[in-house]
């Protein structure tokens, strides 16, 4: 069956579907590193609208296929119109050796960076280490970002390479290592490189004249302490004056301003705040401490007891004042004893 009509006009063939094995996109760019990758696609390549929808398009549909990434390579297939899937090739330029040695030091003086890069987090400030090291860990300029595509579409980047790219992106936001393994260093090598680079900033640095070698294997003599002999009688007396300590019992002027600080903690469910609740109860017993302290008397100046217990209430409701004592009432058991005495007196 021929693509061109009666009268010379170009009958494009249909899209076949997309293979079973195809990797199909959810979701690209939900992190802010994986939305710097597919920033390139329009910052440093270039590429139209048009065409990057559509790239999205394919991607979501699973027409990538056959996603093989080999260093700084990355090679792919991805299913069209034709007969045979067209083959797509991305090229991301390598850091040199300097660069990532400068990098790796620049991370380990921090430990943050490799906790963050453990719990699968891309750090915020890694960006700018690489510039101190003169270069730029995510693309910038086009030599950063070489594609290339067997359809006949002169567009760069095709369909076919933004459906590719877009695929990426979602690996990268599961596996931000994924990024270095691009640049020229896998996982593995990052992460011994971080730890050499932090164990040799824990060392000592060796005395100038001195070798390293010697500074290792040079022992530090342990302090001693020598007893003197000591009466039993001079036990508990101390050998001089202690020094004077000077303590303060001024109210504060908000009380549990801490405890607002600190918010709820994880897995609160009252509708009142830990500083709502507790604070009444904070301030009941820092006011009993300070009188305490203090050895002021626990009545007021009309003569009448302090109160500083408060209930704590149940979640979800505010504290409740004290109430009055009530006493108890007697037992049924206690009455049928005071009526049988009752009656025999009687008697």
């Amino acid at each position: 069956m021929t693509r061109w009509s009666e009268i010379g006009w170009y009958r494009p063939q249909p899209r076949r579907p997309p293979p079973q094995h195809g990797i199909k996109m959810k979701t690209t760019g939900t992190t802010w590193w994986g939305q710097r990758w597919i920033e390139a696609l329009a910052v440093v390549l270039l590429g139209d609208t048009g065409r990057l929808a559509r790239g999205k398009s394919y991607a979501r549909a699973g027409r990538t296929h056959d996603l093989v990434i080999k260093g700084g390579e990355v090679t792919a297939k991805v299913t069209g119109s034709r007969q045979a899937p067209y083959r797509v090739t991305i090229e991301v330029a390598q850091l040199p050796a300097a660069v990532w040695n400068q990098a790796i030091a620049g991370m380990a003086r921090q430990a943050q960076f490799a906790a963050e890069l453990l719990a699968g987090q891309m750090p915020k400030a890694i960006a700018e280490v690489f510039r101190a090291a003169g270069a730029h860990l995510f693309p910038a300029t086009p030599a950063d970002l070489v594609t290339s595509c067997t359809c006949p579409d002169w567009g760069d980047p095709c369909k076919h390479v933004a459906a590719t790219h877009y695929v990426l992106g979602e690996a990268l936001d599961r596996d931000p290592f994924l990024l270095f393994e691009l640049r020229g260093r896998t996982k593995a090598q990052v992460l011994d490189a971080l730890r050499l680079a932090r164990l040799g900033n824990a060392r000592a640095t060796p005395a100038r004249g001195q070798p390293a070698a010697a500074t290792a294997t040079t022992t530090q003599e342990i302090p001693k302490v020598t007893l003197e002999a000591l009466d039993p009688a001079a036990y508990d007396r101390p050998r001089e004056d202690l020094p004077a300590l000077r303590l303060s019992f001024d109210e504060p002027e908000t009380h549990g301003a801490i405890l607002a600080q600190l918010g709820a903690p994880a897995g609160w469910q009252s509708d009142e705040s830990p500083a709502n609740l507790l604070t009444p109860l904070v301030r009941a017993a820092s006011a009993r401490a300070r009188r305490i302290a203090l050895a002021e008397p626990d009545v007021d100046p009309a003569g009448d007891p302090v109160v500083d217990s408060v209930v704590a209430p149940p979640a979800g409701r505010r504290p409740q004042p004290p109430r009055a004592s009530v006493p108890a009432r007697p037992t049924t058991a206690k009455l049928t004893r005071r009526r049988s005495t009752t009656r025999r007196r009687s008697a």
